[in-house]
């Protein structure tokens, strides 16, 4: 039972709702239920007659006809307001097609051009069938979100309308926003992922397999920060998309650092270091972020944010050395990025530990840290061998081998063999 049904004034419980708190209220508001319903019976039953009741150019302006006195308008003005709402140009996008719409295109400099019919093909001024419009478009609101789309080519509705009263044509944009999908942290470690250090210059990139092992060679993606705002905007979205069709093309995450220079480029931090703080204010972290975040939402492909501490002094530490051979020149940079995709996929990053004291092995030498977590035997200790343990006892010498060879045996005692020692578990 809902409220209409209850008496005014009626106490609600937990399992019905209780009455309005006057009259005049419960009036208004079955008032209201029964227009609602009404208006439901209707449209039901036009969609079962298949009728569809559309008025291009809205309602208000069919109606505005039999009052023009009040809407303050001549007849000639509203047969023009009139035609104007039936001349219009509307198209839907295709995902995949170049800029997401092949019949209305828009490029990201704001070129407008048309595929026209094949009768009127003859009209054409660019190849491919294309008439190309002398104006430019510029989108301000949303304009960001519109040039990520179209650079990965999704899908852009796009209508031209004229605005009769302001003299002017108008093209809309519209797209569907996917919901973001949260992805599991195990099924983006999956096959591996890619690891990124954000540069002022370049982003460098390095692929990792899912236990921290660089595949391949570095790559780096540079982009160029010296010109105007909408020059330096078009430099990023184009190293980013090179970087996401890289990563889409191996189904790999990219593991990026979680950068925020808001509180870090203050003199009272860094002092007089205006070379240090000049070059971290040119870094586009948030824009770059927030452009990488919005296009890889496009595509599917999962960001895993990390932290940056300490990211780039650990790679050129651990990684710079090892990664760099005669062919092969190992920057700074490239070793950062398989830092950050290190930590990002859960394993440490420094490659090697400290070895143990020279009293509780038999030589100093480097360990790895390349075992996996679930390695058996990781943490355990040495598996005990029967014989002797140190080399200053002989065989045949020991606590327990005084009547062992007086056994007669085919092969010999455990503690009369060759003591070799088995090579131990990686461990961390």
């Amino acid at each position: 039972m809902g409220r209409a049904q209850a008496c005014p004034h009626e106490k609600g419980s937990k399992r019905a709702p209780g009455g309005y708190r006057s009259r005049q209220e419960w009036h208004a508001k079955s008032r209201r239920l029964h227009v609602l319903a009404d208006r439901l019976q209707a449209a039901r039953a036009d969609w079962e007659a298949g009728i569809v009741r559309v008025v291009r150019g809205g309602r208000r302006l069919l109606n505005t006809r039999h009052h023009l006195d009040a809407g303050q308008l001549t007849e000639e003005q509203w047969r023009t307001r009139w035609q104007a709402g039936r001349r219009f140009l509307e198209t839907d996008g295709e995902s995949g097609k170049r800029y997401g719409n092949e019949t209305i295109r828009v490029t990201l400099d704001g070129e407008v051009s048309l595929k026209l019919p094949a009768p009127l093909a003859h009209l054409a001024n660019a190849p491919h069938g294309r008439y190309v419009l002398t104006a430019r478009v510029a989108f301000a609101h949303r304009g960001e979100q519109w040039a990520d789309r179209v650079t990965v080519n999704r899908a852009v509705a796009y209508r031209i309308h004229e605005d009769v009263e302001r003299r002017r044509w108008y093209l809309t944009a519209s797209w569907t926003i996917p919901p973001v999908q949260t992805v599991p942290l195990t099924v983006a470690r999956t096959n591996g992922l890619v690891g990124v250090d954000t540069n002022a210059d370049h982003l460098a990139a390095w692929r990792l397999d899912e236990h921290g092992n660089p595949v391949g060679e570095p790559f780096r993606f540079g982009f160029d920060l010296s010109g105007t705002a909408q020059y330096r905007d078009t430099q990023v979205r184009h190293a980013l998309i090179r970087l996401l069709h890289w990563a889409r093309r191996h189904s790999l995450s990219i593991a990026i650092e979680d950068l925020d220079f808001t509180a870090e480029k203050t003199r009272e931090k860094h002092g007089r270091r205006k070379r240090f703080r000049n070059l971290i204010s040119g870094m586009p972290v948030g824009k770059l972020r927030a452009r990488l975040v919005s296009m890889a939402a496009e595509l599917g492909i999962t960001i895993v944010a990390v932290d940056p501490a300490y990211t780039s002094k650990w790679g050129a530490q651990h990684w710079q050395k090892p990664l760099t051979s005669k062919n092969r020149t190992t920057t700074r940079h490239d070793a950062a990025a398989v830092a950050i995709g290190r930590r990002a996929l859960g394993h440490p990053i420094r490659r090697r530990t400290a070895p143990p004291p020279a009293h509780r092995s038999d030589e100093q030498g480097h360990r790895t840290v390349q075992a996996r977590l679930n390695t058996p035997g990781r943490e355990e200790s040495r598996p005990h061998i029967p014989g002797p343990r140190t080399r200053s006892v002989r065989a045949g010498c020991g606590a327990k081998a005084g009547d062992q060879d007086a056994q007669h045996r085919s092969v010999r005692p455990a503690g009369h063999e060759f003591w070799r020692q088995d090579s131990l578990p990686l461990s961390l």
